[in-house]
């Protein structure tokens, strides 16, 4: 035993004696460090993050909705359950590393699930339909492995699941089920060749039982395969388990063949209890403009291949709830009348407290995490067609490999050997395109190695004239000097084992390439993968450190899908880098603020005790259905009505005309409330001074009514359209909106190319906005983010006492950031209002460092509606797809890549 295994297990005796902080961790270590004097200060730290892994993660219980008719089984039942499979699945997680309290959150909420599902002992017809709602990459598959074993134990005999579209993700869930629940490898097999198999997982523990795998790890389901194996389905001893690809043909097999060989005689049905697991619910992702018959054909299969069985459950998996049951059915009865739709429960996942989510790169008030990517147009322009010539890679995305590079070489220099390591780059959908990525940051990386193989050894200084070397030092004193613990000197002597072991692969339909991170095991695998949507639903890239991503949509569930950069990262999260463009990061910050509301909604629903049929009604209403709704009807007509609820809401006019008349209007219009407000004696001069601006409280509801009336909208922006919003407000314009807060926004810094307006009654120093890069002569994009607003715009009118309060409940809910700070999302904020907030923005449009002190302001509007006492009512919008299809159908045409696609 070296000293290092030494050090661990007295550090693991005297750590079980109490619930350590990080603090005390590093204290036990130290204390025990003299009895083992090898061990090294790298080793220790490394032994130290270890122990924080296992010891101070935390995971709760998350939130469930669900039919108030079902009748609760499983404590009554779980006297008789022998939980075989789930307890080696636990002892598996156990040794992975998952703290005790991870694991016993695992356990309460697959608990949860199951006795959510019918009682598989229970005669008769029935079907249950469900859907659990996790995050990306924070662990689905982990859970409805878990979930699968327990009910395996509890008695299901059919166990389905439908891994997603491309072959390499149904492979890696395979893989991922053959170590967690079969306990056996398939490696290969046909008629004439038998499975040649291996225990792994949890088949090192015990063997006795054995579920009947009819897929492998490389073969999808056949049917020649399972009529060799002539067993019956009621024959078999231990559950049947399938994992399949969601493709038609895959389906049509597999409904065939148990049809054939396991129906009961003259029926078309089997008795068996099925549990059917969907991992790509959020069926909204495929582009309907293109796919809607292979969506219902896929559809119409899952409901066929759930109605074969006389008992069933159906549990969707998804990490957005802007899945298409909620969504794409024309009316709310529709909605709830749909096959597939969770009548029956819904349940929402909170990842452990070590997760690295979206609030940790888009809300991360260091913002280390995120680089902007503005130098990609010529060389890898986001439009581009199946024939692009690469010539060269842009200077952001060979800065991203080399912090690659730096990354691994600070993890070897932190004890991190056997660690993978990987990096993303997903620039395109095509995979000639891909290839030809792939080849040049070979090219590139190959120079980097030879320069650090030639003159990474010689002394620091003369190491730095080879130019290579020097742009790898110019990196790290931008990403992580001061800030990694690590000094270049540690990170030289590194280089030359990091860049060696790289391997540049593509991931794709027609690529050999693969992420076989099992077989690298010993070693760790150390990969920068270049694809497209391979990459870009459900794989899961162990160690990822690096991404760079071009591709560009506006639909919320594909976009973030593909952000593989999600999960844990123990040991090395401050090390983690994302480049992506401006505009992607304001889709991919949005769309998490509006996840993260509808999370919480969940859970405010379900101490209201209300229904799965409730929530789905607040999705479809949700303001940013409208998008949604937008982007999957394109091509199928110029518009589509959707019914919006605006209560603890905020919206904004992001997107706006560009023609000199319109701006002219809407400037005069918010003027003209300026003067009405004087008229009033509520004059914006004289109100509270907020951040350069001023605020007047009690403003009447007609006037701002008169100043919507004015506004011209830019059909890009769809949720302030002045119609439904007025509408909205009118409804309740008597009791409570009558009086409004309005903001006339500023800023207090000032100087000589600053634009100073005095048309509202006094000198305002007008926000600076930059184009974003789709603007054109007649649209105005504010900025590549798509935000007028700053971020705590819907804190102003508030009291010190409310925020605090927002500010402590949201605290309260979620797990604590790094480093103890964070950036509030706005919707928090809006619940503690009790008067509507209407800013008006008058904005001075041009680059950062442009003179715009003679030009004219563009004005531009937000509200804050505050929560509803009375009984919700939507109203109606009507969405314009065509503008939609103009703008971003060419980039929402790239989602149509999988398996059987020729690109």
């Amino acid at each position: 035993m070296n000293e290092i295994d030494r050090l661990r297990i007295m550090v693991e005796g005297l750590l079980a004696l109490e619930l350590p902080t990080q603090s005390r961790i590093r204290e036990i270590i130290a204390e025990a460090r003299p009895a083992c004097p090898g061990v090294t200060d790298a080793e220790a730290e490394e032994l130290a993050l270890e122990f924080e892994t296992v010891h101070g993660v935390r995971m709760t219980d998350g939130a469930a909705l669900q039919d108030p008719e079902f009748e609760p089984w499983l404590d009554g039942a779980r006297s008789g359950i022998d939980f075989y499979y789930w307890n080696r699945y636990r002892r598996l997680m156990a040794e992975k590393g998952l703290s005790g309290q991870v694991l016993g959150g695992l356990g309460n909420v697959t608990d949860r699930i199951l006795g959510l599902l019918e009682n598989p002992e229970r005669p008769g017809m029935w079907d249950r339909r469900g859907m659990v709602m996790g995050h990306v990459q924070s662990g689905k598959t982990a859970n409805y492995i878990g979930v699968v074993t327990k009910a395996a134990d509890a008695g299901y005999r059919v166990i389905i699941i439908i891994a997603g579209l491309q072959n390499k993700l149904r492979d890696q869930t395979q893989r991922r089920v053959d170590e967690g629940f079969i306990g056996f490898s398939s490696t290969a097999g046909s008629r004439r060749q038998p499975l040649k198999q291996k225990v792994l997982g949890v088949g090192r523990y015990d063997s006795r039982h054995r579920p009947s795998a009819f897929t492998t790890s490389h073969r999808d389901f056949h049917k020649g395969i399972a009529e060799s194996l002539n067993v019956p389905l009621q024959n078999l001893s231990q559950p049947a388990v399938f994992v399949i690809k969601k493709n038609p043909s895959t389906l049509r097999n597999l409904i065939d063949w148990l049809k054939t060989h396991n129906a009961l005689l003259g029926t078309d049905t089997i008795q068996e209890p099925m549990l059917l697991i969907d991992d790509e619910a959020d069926n909204a992702s495929i582009n309907i403009k293109h796919r809607m018959d292979e969506i219902s054909r896929i559809n119409g299969q899952i409901r066929e291949l759930l109605d074969l069985f006389e008992r069933s459950n159906y549990v969707g998996y998804t990490a957005t709830p802007f899945a298409n049951i909620f969504i794409d059915p024309d009316s709310e009865d529709q909605m709830a009348g749909h096959d597939l739709f969770p009548r029956d429960f819904i349940v929402s996942l909170d990842p452990p407290t070590n997760y690295f989510g979206a609030a940790r790169v888009f809300r991360d008030p260091a913002d280390t995490v995120l680089r902007d990517v503005d130098d990609y147009e010529d060389l890898l322009p986001t439009s581009h067609k199946i024939d692009h010539a690469v010539t060269g890679l842009p200077a952001s995305l060979q800065d991203a490999v080399r912090v690659f590079v730096l990354a691994r070489a600070i993890r070897l220099a932190r004890g991190q050997e056997r660690a993978h390591n990987s990096m993303l780059v997903n620039v395109s959908r095509f995979v000639a395109v891909q290839q030809q990525v792939r080849n040049e940051i070979q090219s590139f990386v190959d120079r980097i190695a030879a320069s650090v193989r030639i003159n990474g050894a010689r002394p620091f200084n003369e190491a730095l004239e080879d130019p290579e070397i020097a742009e790898l030092k110019r990196v790290y004193k931008e990403h992580y000097d001061g800030v990694c613990g690590t000094s270049w000197s540690q990170i030289q002597v590194q280089l030359h084992a990091s860049v060696s072991a790289v391997s540049i692969v593509e991931i794709n339909s027609r690529a050999a390439g693969s992420l076989d991170y099992a077989e690298h095991e010993a070693s760790g695998l150390n990969v920068i993968a270049v694809g497209g949507l391979s990459l870009s639903r459900g794989l899961t890239l162990e160690g990822l450190t690096v991404s760079y991503f071009l591709r560009r949509s506006m639909m919320y569930d594909t976009l973030f899908q593909m952000g593989r950069w999600f999960g844990y990262r123990d040991g090395y999260d401050d090390l983690c880098r994302v480049w992506m463009p401006e505009e992607a990061q304001g889709w991919y910050d949005h769309i998490a603020e509006s996840i993260d509301e509808l999370r919480d909604e969940l859970a405010r629903m379900q101490s209201a005790n209300a229904t799965p049929r409730d929530f789905g009604l607040k999705v479809r209403s949700h303001p940013d259905t409208l998008v949604v709704t937008a982007r999957n009807k394109m091509g199928s007509g110029q518009h589509h009505t959707v019914l919006i609820g605006l209560a603890n809401q905020f919206v904004e006019t992001a997107i706006l005309h560009r023609d000199e008349k319109t701006l002219q209007a809407n400037l005069g219009a918010a003027v003209r409330l300026a003067d009405a407000m004087r008229a009033e004696d509520q004059a914006p001069e004289n109100g509270e001074v907020v951040n350069g601006g001023r605020l007047v409280r009690d403003v009447p509801a007609d006037l701002v009514d008169e100043f919507l009336s004015a506004f011209r909208n830019h059909p890009g922006s769809p949720t302030t359209e002045s119609d439904p919003v007025r509408r909205y407000i009118g409804l309740r314009a008597k009791s409570e909106l009558s009086r409004w807060d309005v903001l006339f926004a500023g800023v207090q810094r000032r100087n000589d190319r600053s634009l100073v307006d005095h048309r509202v009654g006094f000198p305002l120093v007008c926000q600076r906005r930059t184009p974003g890069k789709r603007s054109d002569r007649s649209m105005l994009m504010v900025t590549n983010k798509q935000r007028v607003s700053s971020r705590g715009i819907t804190k102003v009118g508030l009291t010190e006492s409310q925020v605090q309060a927002a500010e402590s409940e949201y605290d309260a809910s979620r797990s604590p950031s790094p480093g103890g700070n964070m950036n509030y999302p706005d919707w928090i904020y809006t619940k503690g209002r009790t008067k509507p907030l209407l800013v008006i923005h008058l904005l001075a449009i041009g680059k950062e460092d442009d003179d715009l002190s003679k030009g004219n302001p563009v004005a531009a509007w937000s509200i804050s509606f505050p929560k509803t006492e009375l009984a919700e009512r939507t109203v109606e919008y009507v969405v314009n797809t065509t503008w939609f299809q103009e703008h971003y159908g060419d980039d929402d045409s790239d989602e149509d890549e999988n398996d059987d696609d020729d690109f």
